[in-house]
């Protein structure tokens, strides 16, 4: 039985491509870079940035924690409100809070900012825990964040534990921490990403599709709600 659920946070919860984006654009121009193309750009979306700048615009190690503060510059100011919400995705949430579900939310992002965007959407009362990398440390990997997110939540038995996210970051992250992925397909990844890094279960294409199958493997479907589950449904 999966009691505990772990989120990730941009392409899963939220859609912040246009910040992340126009982080990335403003670092570019601040550091006298050629703006790279739209699938460079889109990349940068998940990943830790630390590896982003290495991988995709080849940035010497030297150079990168001044390039992260510059990208933030833009991101703390205005790219971390360029964010919306996923069409269910509060529906999801208060569906799986009523459900019993113990959840946490575990990003790349730097831990304060991931606070900030899940108080501005008021989804705070949804999570047990909100884990992400401290500012200070860049090279942090989703693994360790995972790692951190179990240990918050006080999971002893790994077989209860779920992982929920859209980038083979989240699957390899998950495994090394013994746990299970599902991996969501109306993110930034791609069916193939998380096929190749071995999901154990792939095929959400929207918000829904995903309150649908995490019911399933609860024992529901909208159809044979308990009471409990239905009033909250009917309330939203």
């Amino acid at each position: 039985m999966i009691n505990y659920l772990l989120f990730d946070l941009d392409g899963t919860l939220t859609d912040s491509a246009e910040g992340i984006i126009n982080s990335v654009k403003y670092a570019a121009d601040k550091l006298g870079l050629a703006e790279p193309d739209r699938d460079t750009l889109r990349k940068f979306i998940g990943p830790p940035l630390a590896e982003s700048f290495s991988k995709l615009l080849g940035m010497p190690q030297d150079e990168i924690k001044h390039a992260i503060s510059v990208y933030r510059e833009y991101f703390s100011a205005v790219g971390i409100y360029e964010n919306r919400l996923y069409p269910w995705t509060a529906e999801l949430l208060v569906m799986l809070r009523a459900a019993g579900f113990k959840m946490a939310v575990a990003t790349s992002k730097p831990e304060v900012y991931a606070g900030n965007i899940i108080a501005r959407f008021q989804l705070e009362k949804y999570f047990d825990c909100i884990c992400g990398i401290p500012l200070d440390n860049e090279k942090m990997t989703k693994s360790e964040v995972i790692a951190e997110a179990l240990k918050r939540l006080g999971v002893s038995d790994r077989s209860e534990a779920l992982m929920i996210g859209d980038r083979s970051y989240d699957v390899i992250g998950a495994h090394q921490n013994g746990i299970a992925c599902m991996g969501v397909t109306f993110g930034y990844g791609t069916r193939e990403e998380l096929l190749d890094a071995c999901a154990e279960y792939i095929g959400t294409e929207d918000t829904k599709a995903l309150l649908e199958l995490l019911l399933r493997l609860h024992g529901f479907t909208f159809e044979t709600l308990p009471p409990s589950l239905a009033a909250v449904t009917s309330g939203r």
